[in-house]
């Protein structure tokens, strides 16, 4: 394949329709791709972390101790069975392994304590599949002082589905998985219109079925919803060509406590304050969001793909910058997908390939994808390439591109395997201006080797950017460390160092990760004393009783992290 050949998009195979496998209960994804590490990597590990000891099996499921569910007693078979009377009998279950596998999300500390012998869950996990039935949900909940969870695809890794009853007498995981499908495709407007439960996978056949696509391809991409993209402003790895999910919607309906909201009318509209965006990035605290309308776009005729290589990851991140601001916008002149890794994380890309002689050679590397028409991805690809070699940029061929892309929803495999391999591994991620990206990235970087360190534990700091504007761009940085002894707590203090760094550094605590109960005790140094109180205020009015995700966004005094 030459580089001037255009790459037919592949369909179905490029975007997995086929119905993911159950999610793994203790780790990320299908039981069935489960990975080991590769032997370069195995090997370069010692060298980096120094000794690393590998830990006691987990239990089984059938091993874990979990508290009775409170709707096991006598007043909670009654409350039970009002549930069921909303979504059948078959839909309101409280068996063990239901529970479990609603007990939180997949960051690295979730499948820590999911590898411990006691822990916590919802005392029920309620599948409805109206919204009408989502409204009878809350209206008993509300009456019985009940904490409801909302609960999409489960890859939150910030905490927001965890099973917290803040004092109340129960917990329900409210699954929204059962509320799926395509709705409305309006092809004259490219505007569709999907439930809310529809995961990334079911969402692209559908469209794809009629010729169009979204376009929106996370990390969680086969088991994150629609929903969850937009209860936590998601943004997916074509952000460049497509924009962050939040750019996408054009419309919601939500259910809360208080009543339900169809918002969204017309492409723009100056009737007051935008509540479509009130809702983007709410987690379930101020309602249950249960359709999404969007922008969609017709499937591409082709796609384009090219590596590069930079000395630095300066110059890689100049070259980005002038390609954010080409034309006044990345959308109608640049690639769809741009990525930029630093020197380390670029070295154990090629380790894990099994190329060890290069992973301690010097630069950085980039991957850029181009969609369209073959003629406009030819452009944009000539046009972003003239751009990038003037930025200091050499071309290294597309096959580099191809294989980070069919790898790209794999990385929580890897992550697993060195968990099990007792090495510990995370993420974090932040954004910033152009002007403030490097000092940003050496401050968070130095937060977190000198928080490990005080913790005992060789570190291996990786980072690339994969989202670009005009004004600034993302930083996510991947940690790999040698932690012993109690990893949760660690890693806790090192964390919180790492977010002080952030926000102290000018950039937001989170870029498309969400707040979840992780990042909460940082929000209000973003937004202010007076933000908290806006969002309490809203939350008052739609959620009196504060039963929906409680100390998700806005700390709940009675909700601690898992209790």
């Amino acid at each position: 394949m030459t580089d001037d050949t255009a790459v037919p998009d592949p369909g179905a195979a490029q975007h997995e329709a086929e119905p993911a496998a159950p999610m793994r209960w203790d780790g990320w994804g299908d039981p069935a791709k489960a990975r080991s590490l590769p032997a370069a990597l195995r090997a370069l590990l010692p060298l980096k972390l120094g000794r690393i000891r590998t830990p006691a099996p987990a239990p089984a499921i059938d091993e874990v101790e979990l508290s009775p569910s409170a709707l096991e007693g006598a007043e909670g078979r009654a409350l039970r069975g009002e549930l069921a009377a909303i979504v059948g009998d078959d839909h309101v279950r409280t068996d063990r392994e239901a529970r479990i596998r609603h007990a939180g999300g997949r960051s690295t500390p979730d499948l820590l304590r999911r590898r411990e012998p006691r822990q916590q869950a919802p005392d029920a996990v309620v599948s409805p599949e109206t919204e009408a039935q989502v409204a009878a949900i809350l209206r008993l909940a509300a009456e019985h002082g009940i904490a409801v969870v909302p609960f999409g695809g489960g890859t939150t890794v910030v905490g927001g589905v965890d099973p917290v009853a803040g004092g109340r007498p129960a917990v329900i995981s409210l699954d929204l998985t059962r509320m799926r499908g395509l709705v409305a495709l309006d092809e004259l407007s490219g505007e569709a219109t999907l439930l809310a439960g529809t995961t990334g996978p079911d969402a692209e056949a559908a469209l794809a079925a009629r010729g169009f696509e979204l376009g929106h391809y996370p990390q969680s991409f086969r088991y994150a919803t629609i929903g969850g993209f937009a209860a936590t402003r998601s943004s997916g790895q074509s952000s460049a060509g497509y924009g962050r999910f939040d750019t996408m919607v054009t419309g919601l309906r939500v259910v809360t406590p208080s009543g339900e909201l169809d918002l969204g009318r017309a492409p723009g509209s100056a009737a007051g304050p935008d509540l479509v965006q009130l809702f983007l990035g709410s987690e379930g605290a101020l309602g249950v969001i249960t359709a999404v309308r969007l922008r969609v776009h017709p499937l591409p005729a082709a796609r384009l793909a090219e590596a590069w290589r930079f000395p630095d990851f300066a110059s890689g991140a100049e070259a980005l910058r002038r390609v954010a601001q080409l034309g006044g916008g990345q959308a109608v002149t640049g690639p769809t997908v741009i990525r930029l890794s630093d020197e380390a994380e670029t070295a154990v890309s090629l380790a894990q390939h099994g190329r060890i002689g290069k992973a301690l050679a010097s630069g950085c590397s980039a991957v850029t994808l181009f969609e369209g028409e073959p003629e406009v991805a030819a452009e944009r690809r000539a046009r972003t390439a003239a751009v990038l070699e003037a930025a200091g940029g050499s071309r290294i061929g597309e096959q580099p591109a191809l294989d980070w892309e069919r790898g790209r929803f794999n990385a929580p495999y890897l992550r697993d395997a060195l968990l099990d391999a007792g090495v510990f591994c995370e993420t974090l991620e932040t954004a910033t201006t152009w002007a403030n990206l490097a000092a940003l990235k050496r401050a968070v970087t130095e937060a977190i080797t000198a928080g490990l360190a005080e913790e005992g534990a060789k570190s291996l700091v990786l980072c690339h950017i994969s989202h670009i504007y005009p004004t600034g761009a993302s930083l996510y940085f991947t940690i790999v460390a040698g932690l012993g002894g109690d990893r949760l707590a660690a890693w806790e203090r090192a964390k919180r160092r790492a977010s002080d760094a952030i926000v102290d550094g000018g950039g937001t605590i989170t870029h498309h990760h969400a707040i979840g109960r992780d990042h909460q005790p940082w929000l209000e140094r973003e937004i202010g004393e007076l933000g908290i109180r806006v969002l309490r205020a809203v939350k008052a009015e739609l959620d009196p009783a504060g039963i929906l995700n409680p100390g998700v966004l806005i700390a709940d005094g009675a909700a601690g992290r898992h209790g």
